[in-house]
C-alpha cells in the first residue's frame, strides 16, 4: 500500500512543516502537487487529522481534496478506511464520530474513484451514520447519501475473481472456505452469485432479490454445489473472535465477519432455489448451529443474525417441504434459547404449516423418517458371515447388535467385521446415533401432546403412531383413550387385534379402535383416584417402563391458597437453588429468559415458556397460554468467575394468554389461575417443582458441612426433612408397592415423610423428597452419599423401578435402604465413622 515507507516519510515531513506554517503554506503545498504526489500529501494530511493534529487548517484542506479527482486507487481506498475502522485504527470509535465529516469524506471519494473497495468498512460508516441521523455536522446528510449510493452500486466482478467482500479476510471462516473450496468457486458466474447474496443484510430476502438470485444461481458453475459447501462450512465453523471493522460488538465471538455473515444470509435465502434433498436438512444445521449459544449453551447465540436468516428462510420453504421444514424448526428449541430466535421458529412454523393447509402438529408426525427400519421396527444388514441389526425396542430404545454364523446373537462387532466391513459398520453406528437422537425427539413429541391434551382421528393415529417403525416403539408404550364422540373415552394400551388396533385396559378387557373413533393420551389429572391406581398397579406388575412420566405422572390441581392469591401462584416460592443445574433444567424444558448475575440487569429474571396447544387445533384459533417462573439472585459470597449467579431463589408463577387469532406478535394478558385449563396449570407446575426438587440446595447431602459458608442452612433443615412435594408423594406411594417385593421388606416401613430402615447397628429414616437421612433416635443427620451410576444401578437391578425421571431420587433412597439394611457390612469410611460417633 501507498504511504508506507520511502517517498512517503518525506512527503508527511513536508506537510507537517506547511501546516506550522499555516494555512496559506499548506495550500502552496498542495498546489505545487499532483497525481502520486498529491495522493500522498492527501494521505498524510488524513493521518494527522486522525492523530488528532492539525485541527482546522488540515481539516479545510482535506474537505477541498475530498472535491477532486485524484484517481484513487483500490489499495488507497483501503488504506483511508483502515485508518477510520478496525483493529488497526488511528482513531477510537467515539472519536471517529465527533469528527466524522472531517474524517470520512476523503475515504468516501476514494471509494468513489476507485471503483473497488472495501464494503465492510463503507457499510460499518453507514450504520455509524445511521446512529447519527440529525447530527449538526456540515454536510451530514450529504455524506450519507454517497455512502449510500456507494452501497447500492453494483459490485464490480471480474471473471474468475471473487471480490473482496466476499469470503474476506477478517475471520477465519472466509480464507477457510476460499482455500477449501478454491476450484468451485472459481466457476464461470459463482462471482456474480456470491456477490448478489453478500448484499443481504437482513434476516428476510425480498421477492425481487430472490427473483434476481435465481437468475445469477441459474447462470453459475456448479452453483448449488456451491451454496452447499459454503453452508455446511458455517455448521463447523467454531465461534471465534473476528476482525471485523465494525466498533461494535468487537471481541464477542461469531461465526463470521459482517460481510460473510451477510453472504451466509443470502446464501440460506437463494438454497430455496435448489431442488435437492439435502436443501432443508441443512438449513435447520446451519440455524441449530447459528443459534445455539456460545460455548453450547445460553441465549448468545454464536451468531444471531445467520440464525434468524435461516430460520426464515424454513419458513418460506412451499407446501412441498411443509413436512421436512416443520421436522427441523421442531428440533431447534430443544438447543437454541434465544428469545430473538425463538419467536423467529414460532412464526416460521406457523407460516409453513399455513401454507401446506394443516397445522404444525399434524405436519411434524407427517414428517418423521422411517430409518429404512421395516414394520417390526429392524433394520438387517449382512456384514460377510454375520448379520448386523439395528432395531428399536418399547419403550424407545434404540439397538445395534450382531449375529454369528451360527446363529449367536453378539453385542458387539466381532474383530473380523470390525475389519472387513469397516465402511458398512460405520454408517450402521451412524444409523444408531441418528435413530437415538430421533427417539428423543419422538418422546419430548408425544410429551408435548400429552400435555397439550391433543386429539387424533383413528386412521392417522393407527398410521403415524402406532404402525409407525419408529414412533410407534414410543407410543405403543404408552396408555391412549379411545373416545366415539358420545363424551366417554375409555384407556388402555395399544395392542394388535387382527388386522387393526385394541386398547387394552388394566383389567384385562380389549376395546377396538374403530374407524370412527378418536384418540388422545391418557392424563392423571382426567382420570379418578381408583383409575389412577389401577394403572400404576398394572405397569409394576408388568415390570412395563414408559418412555416418560406417564401413569406416575404427578398432577397440580388449584390450591385454596391460590384461590386467594388469584393471579399468581406461591406454591414453590421461597426455594434456593443451585442456579446453573436449576437453569439448565430450565432451559431443556423449554423455559426460556435473562440470565442472573453479577451484571446490568442480572438480580432478577422471568422465565417464561408457551405451553403447547392441542395439534389438532388450527394456528388461528383457540387460546395460547404461556407461563412465567420468577427468579432472582441469592448468592451471598460472590459469584462464579464470569460473574454469573452461584445460587437463585424462586418466587412467583403467573399466567398469560394471547387469542391464537391475533398471530405470534399478538399481545398477552394475565390471566386469573381458575381462568387457566387444568392441563396447562399443571404440567407448568409440574416443571417448577422438578426444578426445585432437583436444584434445591435442600437436595445436597454435603451443604450441611460447608466450613464457614454456612448459608442458608435453616432452609437446607425445613427442605430436606419437611413436608413432600408431589412428586415425593407419588414416589411414597411407588415404594408402597414396590418395598413388599424387596429382600429388606421385614426391614422397613413408610410413614408420612420417611422410609423407616431398621439396621443390625441402629435404625434410619430416609426422607422421601430429598433422600437424607437421620439416625434413630437422636435424629442426628448421618452423611450418605451414594455414587448414581453404581449403587442406583445396582439397586435398579434387583428392583423394578417405573421411571426415573425425578433425578434419579427412587433408585437413591432405595439405594440408601439396601445400603442400611446391612449397616453392619459397610466400608465405607466416611459412613463408619458417623457410625461410631453415634453410638
Amino acid at each position: 500500500m501507498v504511504g508506507i515507507t520511502g517517498p512517503a516519510k518525506a512527503m508527511g515531513e513536508a506537510v507537517g512543516r506547511a501546516t506550522a506554517e499555516g494555512p496559506g503554506a499548506l495550500r502552496a503545498l498542495l498546489d505545487g502537487l499532483e497525481g502520486a504526489e498529491l495522493r500522498e500529501a492527501a494521505l498524510a494530511l488524513h493521518l494527522r487529522a486522525c492523530r488528532g493534529k492539525g485541527g482546522q487548517t488540515v481539516a479545510a484542506a482535506l474537505a477541498g481534496l475530498a472535491r477532486r479527482d485524484l484517481g484513487w486507487s483500490a489499495d488507497e481506498a483501503d488504506l483511508l478506511l483502515s485508518r477510520i475502522l478496525g483493529g488497526e485504527a488511528g482513531v477510537a470509535p467515539h472519536e471517529l464520530r465527533a469528527d466524522f465529516t472531517a474524517l470520512v469524506p476523503l475515504a468516501v471519494a476514494a471509494c468513489e474513484q476507485a471503483g473497488d473497495f472495501s464494503r465492510s468498512h463503507v457499510r460499518t460508516l453507514r450504520r455509524i451514520a445511521e446512529g447519527l441521523r440529525g447530527f449538526s455536522q456540515d454536510g451530514f446528510s450529504l455524506l450519507r447519501d454517497r455512502l449510500d449510493a456507494l452501497l447500492a452500486r453494483e459490485t464490480r466482478v471480474d471473471p474468475g475473481l471473487l471480490p473482496r467482500h466476499v469470503l474476506d479476510g477478517f475471520d477465519e471462516y472466509g480464507p477457510r472456505m476460499r482455500a477449501a473450496h478454491a476450484e468451485p468457486l472459481a466457476g464461470p458466474g459463482v462471482a456474480a452469485f456470491l456477490a448478489h447474496c453478500a448484499l443481504l443484510d437482513k434476516p428476510r430476502a425480498t421477492r425481487v432479490w430472490r427473483r434476481r438470485a435465481a437468475e445469477l444461481l441459474a447462470g453459475a458453475e456448479r452453483g448449488a454445489e456451491v451454496v452447499r459447501l459454503l453452508l455446511e462450512g458455517v455448521t463447523d465453523q467454531a465461534a471465534h473472535r473476528v476482525n471485523d471493522p465494525d466498533p461494535v460488538g468487537m471481541g464477542i465471538p461469531t461465526l463470521a465477519s459482517a460481510a460473510n455473515t451477510s453472504l451466509v444470509r443470502g446464501l440460506s435465502w437463494a438454497a430455496l432455489e435448489v431442488r435437492e434433498e439435502w436443501v432443508v436438512p441443512l438449513l435447520g444445521a446451519v440455524a441449530l448451529h447459528a443459534g445455539t449459544g456460545l460455548g453450547g449453551s445460553g441465549g448468545m447465540c454464536r451468531s444471531q443474525p445467520i440464525a434468524t436468516a435461516a430460520v426464515a428462510a424454513l419458513g418460506e420453504c412451499p407446501a412441498d417441504r411443509a413436512e421436512a421444514a416443520v421436522a427441523e424448526l421442531a428440533r431447534l428449541p430443544k438447543r437454541v434459547v434465544n428469545r430473538t430466535v425463538v419467536k423467529g421458529i414460532a412464526r416460521a412454523t406457523e407460516a409453513v404449516a399455513a401454507r401446506a393447509g394443516m397445522t404444525a402438529s399434524m405436519l411434524r408426525e407427517r414428517a418423521v423418517p422411517a430409518l429404512k427400519l421395516d414394520g417390526r421396527g429392524v433394520r438387517e444388514a449382512a456384514l460377510g458371515a454375520y448379520a448386523a441389526e439395528l432395531a428399536v425396542r418399547e419403550p424407545g430404545t434404540a439397538l445395534l447388535s450382531f449375529r454369528g454364523p451360527e446363529g449367536r446373537l453378539l453385542k458387539t462387532a466381532p474383530k473380523e467385521v470390525r475389519e472387513a466391513c469397516a465402511e458398512e459398520l460405520k454408517e450402521l453406528r451412524a444409523g444408531l446415533r441418528k435413530l437415538s437422537a430421533l427417539l428423543a425427539e419422538e418422546r419430548g413429541r408425544l410429551e408435548g401432546h400429552l400435555a397439550a391434551g391433543t386429539t387424533w382421528p383413528a386412521e392417522d393415529w393407527q398410521r403415524y403412531y402406532a404402525d409407525h417403525p419408529v414412533t410407534g416403539a414410543v407410543a405403543r408404550a404408552l396408555v391412549w383413550e379411545a373416545g366415539d364422540g358420545s363424551g366417554g373415552w375409555t384407556a388402555g394400551l395399544p395392542e394388535r387385534s387382527g388386522g387393526g388396533w385394541a386398547l387394552a385396559g388394566a383389567d384385562g378387557t380389549a376395546r377396538p379402535v374403530g374407524a370412527g373413533d378418536r384418540l388422545r393420551l391418557w392424563h392423571p389429572l382426567r382420570a379418578g383416584d381408583e383409575e389412577v391406581a389401577e394403572w400404576r398397579a398394572a405397569l409394576l406388575d408388568r415390570e412395563e417402563r414408559q418412555p416418560f412420566k406417564q401413569v406416575f405422572r404427578e398432577v397440580y390441581p388449584l390450591t385454596p391458597a391460590e384461590r386467594e392469591t388469584a393471579s399468581y401462584s406461591n406454591r414453590f416460592a421461597g426455594h434456593v437453588l443451585r442456579y446453573g443445574q436449576a437453569r439448565a433444567l430450565m432451559t431443556g424444558r423449554g423455559w426460556a429468559g435473562n440470565h442472573l448475575g453479577h451484571f446490568s440487569d442480572g438480580y432478577s429474571s422471568e422465565m417464561v415458556k408457551e405451553l403447547p396447544a392441542p395439534g389438532e387445533l388450527p394456528a388461528a384459533e383457540g387460546t395460547r397460554w404461556r407461563a412465567r417462573f420468577f427468579v432472582d439472585l441469592a448468592d451471598e459470597g460472590g459469584a462464579s468467575g464470569d460473574g454469573a449467579a452461584v445460587l437463585c431463589a424462586t418466587d412467583q408463577v403467573r399466567f398469560e394468554r394471547r387469542a391464537a387469532a391475533a398471530g405470534p406478535r399478538g399481545p398477552w394478558e394475565q390471566a386469573p389461575l381458575e381462568e387457566v385449563p387444568a392441563l396447562v396449570l399443571s404440567e407448568a407446575l409440574r416443571d417448577v417443582d422438578l426444578f426445585v426438587g432437583v436444584a434445591s440446595v435442600g437436595a445436597d447431602p454435603d451443604w450441611r458441612d460447608r466450613g464457614e459458608d454456612r448459608a442458608y442452612g435453616d432452609y437446607w433443615m425445613r427442605w430436606g426433612f419437611g413436608e413432600l412435594g408431589e412428586g415425593a408423594r407419588v414416589r411414597r406411594e411407588t415404594l408402597a408397592r414396590l418395598l413388599p417385593r424387596t429382600r429388606i421388606a421385614d426391614r422397613v416401613e413408610l410413614t408420612d415423610r420417611f422410609l423407616r430402615v431398621r439396621g443390625e447397628l441402629g435404625a434410619y429414616r430416609i426422607h422421601l423428597g430429598s433422600g437424607n437421612v437421620l439416625r434413630e433416635p437422636s435424629d442426628a443427620y448421618l452423611c450418605v452419599v451414594v455414587d448414581r451410576s453404581r449403587e442406583a444401578g445396582r439397586a435398579a437391578g434387583k428392583v423394578f423401578l417405573p421411571f426415573e425421571e425425578d433425578g434419579g431420587m427412587l433408585s437413591v433412597i432405595l439405594s440408601k435402604a439396601f445400603l442400611l439394611a446391612a449397616d453392619d457390612r459397610i466400608t465405607d469410611p466416611t459412613i463408619t465413622a458417623q457410625l461410631r460417633r453415634g453410638r
